[in-house]
């Protein structure tokens, strides 16, 4: 073996003569890539004055002195230049962009900037997202705001028998929950202690009649057990249209 594996520096032999032209080689291959910063990767040719220690991304087509070197750094050292092709991995900042390119062994990608359109299966924001938990995130407050109009938070669930819900909980404990939970039906549900729950309210989604309490409602205000209102002023029940207006006090 007579280079190191990763750079490619070239080793000095026991029996090698003029051991400083092998040493000097390896410095050189050293200051090209080392710290690796070009001043661009669009040009596809030589500047025609480069500076010495000038460094560059060989764009397509490659023409002139760089032809044929597409994708490799370009280094000009001792009044030429020498191009050293990029291993996976490699980082490069670009100065004309002010960008921090990554080698994924045959492209140059961007690392600085988070694509238009990103996919993940898992995100977590200060927190650990899990197979269940999919977004996790631990935050004082989170805001969902308007485009211009109104706004509109979603909760889909694929069939009629699942549950579509919010649960509200103390130390990961449930207390109240309220959505579809089992049927199409909204509802209101309570707990003592997360294990045993009670409805405390029910919507009929086809007619819009409301329960309070463990019954099904049949008119559009359907209470299970009695009601007791505040004392107030003495009011006014209105009937239905048969029967005659009545007055209580309380």
């Amino acid at each position: 073996m007579d280079q190191t594996p990763n750079l490619k520096l070239p080793y000095i032999l026991p029996s090698q003569a003029q051991k400083h032209v092998t040493h000097n080689e390896a410095l050189r291959l050293l200051d090209a890539v080392v710290h690796l910063s070009v001043r661009s990767r669009s040009r596809t040719d030589a500047p025609e004055t480069p500076a010495g220690g000038d460094r560059y991304l060989v764009a397509a087509p490659a023409l002139g002195n760089w032809a044929g070197k597409e994708g490799m750094i370009a280094s000009f050292i001792d009044g030429g230049w020498l191009f050293v092709a990029p291993a996976v991995g490699w980082q490069v900042y670009v100065e004309d962009e002010a960008q921090l390119l990554v080698f994924d062994g045959a492209l140059w990608k961007g690392v600085s900037s988070v694509p238009d359109n990103l996919s993940l299966s898992m995100l977590g924001v200060q927190a650990t997202a899990d197979a269940v938990n999919r977004l996790a995130v631990s935050s004082d407050a989170s805001l969902f705001n308007n485009a211009g109009a109104g706004h509109e938070v979603k909760v889909n669930k694929q069939a009629m028998t699942d549950t579509a819900s919010l649960l509200y909980q103390t130390n990961w404990t449930g207390f109240a929950e309220m959505g579809l939970n089992g049927s199409n039906d909204f509802s209101v549900k309570v707990s003592s202690d997360g294990g045993q729950w009670q409805e405390a309210i029910k919507i009929d989604h086809a007619t819009g009649n409301v329960a309070i309490g463990s019954v099904w409602p049949q008119t559009k205000l359907h209470v299970d057990g009695p009601i007791r209102p505040a004392p107030i002023l003495p009011r006014r029940c209105l009937l239905p249209e048969t029967m005659a207006p009545v007055r209580w006090s309380l």
